[in-house]
């Protein structure tokens, strides 16, 4: 045996490196010969399924960068937190639904942006915009003088990595680089318009992810692949993408080694133009976070929906990629705001803002068709998140510790009825079904399609629930719940444990 173990090193040697040749004969028939042949040929057979998995290169072209599999923790991960923080967060506004704005001319992060569009399409929210501007600033004021404010003296990461803990969120998403170009890490490409060199002078980007990995959490970073208003973009696109953009984004990498990296302002270019597929070979195959990397589909105009690797949805825009209320087998994650704007918005008041029964039933939906959600919060200048986002985010924690069993870790149920009862959902996990209802029932409830469930119970309930099975249905009798059970609100599931 112990002749069998001393040999088995060189036979691992030789096959990490592919060189069955070396091989000699002798040593082969030893191996086959000896009583312990069973245990070192599944050794072997283990190195070369590693060997294997490790050695999986991706070409900088989508069929074969798309064959990359999402890494696993992100579909199970179900929930994010978004953070959109930047110099935008100085003057935090927009205008919004009462104003008569639409959609995306809610986002206070496109403050500067929107000063300077004196289109035709732009003009009326211009204008809007002008006469904030204007009226609380003066017109002289620039845009690029409110770095000067951005001071982030309050900002203190590992209390935010304990609001967004005890939200039940498992990942984060903090915007490195807007379309304003401002950087919260010390980008030399962004030399005098970062974080550490203006404004803050700190690293934003990097004490924001030591505490959320400390934390136990997924860190990510959103980043914008286009500029407004840089020169260089705007006169020699090629050199801002092969001097600027490209380096950028791999010192974000290598910095920081992200779990995600989400990429946006996309728009005005193809994925050729911007050479994505060259930046992704090299994320896949070359970079620290090559194993684990999550990506989205922001990589050119051509590519939402279709090529990168998670594919997203802002605010259910029905031109979004089209994939509201659709079926949706591909991993993909929806955006959104507590508010209407990504960025922080004085000009929001509480109508403006989602309940937190709204965001869960949000939450329930989105995962119930197999998606995540991920829930942005503006933070102020000075570095505090607005309490009225941490009492959202409370709520949706104090939920999710009851039932999170039923959307972490699960799936969409492919046997789910066609005709969908209002205010029901379902998701899977295993072999136990979860019925996820978002007002209580007052009758009982069938449920088809389904084997005899082992058990029957309403997560957060330590009373008994009856239900009984017939013809492929179960049926479950809602019990009644104390009214003094606060811990039961927004939305209720039952778990059918064994029923698939």
């Amino acid at each position: 045996m112990w002749q069998a173990i001393r040999f088995a090193p060189y036979v691992v040697k030789n096959l990490v490196g592919l060189n069955f040749v070396a091989l000699s004969r002798t040593r082969v028939n030893f191996i086959a010969n000896s009583p312990h042949m069973k245990k070192v040929c599944l050794l072997i057979l283990f190195i070369i399924a590693i060997k294997i998995s490790f050695s999986q290169t991706y070409s900088p072209n989508w069929q074969s960068l798309d064959a990359r599999p999402v890494p696993a923790w992100f579909s199970d991960a179900k929930f994010g937190i978004f953070i959109h923080w930047g110099v935008y967060s100085v003057p935090a506004w927009g205008p919004t639904a009462k104003d008569g704005a639409g959609v995306y001319d809610r986002y206070a992060e496109w403050y500067w942006y929107k000063l300077m569009d004196t289109s035709t399409h732009g003009r009326k929210v211009h204008d809007m915009f002008k006469n904030f501007h204007d009226k609380t600033y003066g017109p002289n004021f620039k845009y690029q003088d409110f770095v000067n404010s951005f001071t982030a003296n309050m900002f203190n990461p590992t209390e935010w990595a304990d609001i967004i803990k005890s939200s039940g969120a498992k990942y984060v998403v903090l915007t490195s680089k807007h379309h304003e170009g401002f950087t919260l890490w010390p980008s030399k490409q962004s030399w005098n318009w970062n974080a550490v060199d203006a404004g803050p002078h700190r690293d934003l980007a990097g004490d924001l992810s030591d505490a959320v990995k400390k934390a136990g959490l997924h860190m990510g970073f959103y980043y914008s692949l286009y500029e407004w208003f840089n020169p260089t973009y705007k006169s020699d696109f090629n050199n801002y993408v092969d001097a600027h953009m490209m380096p950028q984004m791999k010192d974000l990498v290598t910095r920081y080694n992200p779990d995600i990296v989400w990429t946006d302002g996309e728009w005005e270019h193809t994925s050729a133009e911007w050479k994505s597929e060259q930046f992704l070979s090299w994320l896949y195959n070359e970079s620290p976070v090559k194993n684990n990397v999550v990506v989205n589909d922001r990589w050119g105009s051509d590519t939402r929906s279709k090529h990168g690797g998670i594919y997203t949805t802002e605010y259910d825009l029905e031109g979004d990629n089209n994939l509201k209320d659709k079926v949706i087998t591909h991993p993909w994650e929806e955006c959104r705001g507590i508010g209407e704007s990504f960025g922080y918005n004085r000009n929001e008041d509480l109508a403006d803002y989602q309940t937190s029964e709204d965001l869960v039933k949000v939450l329930i939906e989105k995962v119930s068709r197999g998606g995540n959600l991920l829930l942005d919060i503006g933070p102020t200048a000075d570095g505090r998140i607005p309490v009225i986002m941490q009492q959202r985010l409370k709520d949706m924690g104090d939920w999710l510790a009851i039932n999170g069993d039923a959307i972490y870790g699960t799936k969409q149920w492919a046997e789910a009825p066609n005709v969908k009862q209002p205010g029901v959902y379902y998701t899977a996990k295993g072999n136990d079904l979860y019925v996820l209802y978002t007002q209580f029932p007052t009758q009982p409830l069938m449920v088809e399609g389904v084997k005899k469930a082992t058990s029957v119970n309403l997560l957060g309930f330590s009373g008994s629930v009856k239900a009984t099975f017939k013809n492929n249905a179960l049926i479950i009798q809602p019990p009644l719940v104390p009214i003094t059970n606060n811990n039961l609100k927004f939305a209720w599931v039952f778990k059918l444990a064994g029923a698939l």
